[in-house]
């Protein structure tokens, strides 16, 4: 088996059976499998009022084409199991393929990370910055566009990129609040908590350092004093100008 970017606690291998979306299936064992670090579009799967999102039948054909009936190695780099009992694995097929990478690669997904299972992140966003350039999948509809700040008003509880500068780093209590607009009650802006700045200061990423900087951050958008995303690790946050 070749080797993925980074070393991953080896899980065993399975037959992919079904498909059920773009980053979920089941395997010969019966066993449902969540791909760890990526989104795909969504489809409603009996969820009432639910609407398909712009190419969710194509990422579901996508990863039927990658996985289905392959034999697939389970690697394990953080939590294994989500609240609903599905399998967190990157799954690489027998020939080496990396299943993970070549549906970011595709465009028919976008990295989604969190604290506890934070492997292989930066070689995610490799493969979804490529695509997004090259506007292969997703990113060339505009359904998928990198926000602006002003613009996340109008995507509360959705899962968003978001590029601006940070105006403004504040410190309260246990929290820092990076503030992208003039308002803080009412303009965008990312909260962080005392253990999330603690890791992002372990990678280097010193949140009050940030005040001028352009970002992009990704995350879902939450109403509280406007539009927010709670930053829990620090591969949340690129930071694209020095």
């Amino acid at each position: 088996m070749a080797a993925v970017p980074r070393d991953l606690e080896a899980g065993g291998t399975a037959r992919a059976v079904e498909i059920v979306d773009g980053d979920t299936l089941r395997l010969d064992d019966g066993r449902e499998v969540r791909l760890v670090g990526l989104q795909a579009p969504k489809l409603p799967l009996g969820r009432p009022d639910f609407p398909t999102w712009p190419l969710a039948p194509e990422a579901k054909a996508a990863l039927a084409e990658l996985a289905l009936d392959e034999k697939l190695h389970l690697l394990y780099g953080g939590a294994r199991m989500d609240r609903y009992g599905r399998v967190l694995a990157h799954l690489v097929r027998g020939d080496g393929e990396w299943v993970q990478g070549a549906m970011l690669a595709r465009g028919l997904a976008r990295t989604y990370s969190f604290a506890d299972n934070r492997a292989l992140v930066p070689e995610l966003l490799e493969r979804e910055r490529a695509a997004r350039a090259a506007r292969r999948g997703i990113w060339a509809l505009d359904w998928y566009r990198i926000r602006k700040p002003r613009e996340t008003e109008a995507d509360i509880d959705s899962y968003q990129l978001v590029e601006g500068r940070v105006l403004a780093v504040a410190e309260q209590r246990s929290n820092s609040y990076l503030n992208f607009g003039a308002d803080w009650r009412t303009d965008f802006t990312l909260v962080a908590d005392s253990r999330a700045r603690r890791l992002c200061a372990a990678e280097g990423l010193d949140l009050p350092t940030l005040e001028g900087r352009r970002l992009r951050a990704r995350g879902w958008i939450e109403s509280f004093n406007g539009p927010m995303i709670e930053i829990t690790h620090p591969e949340q946050i690129e930071v694209l100008e020095p």
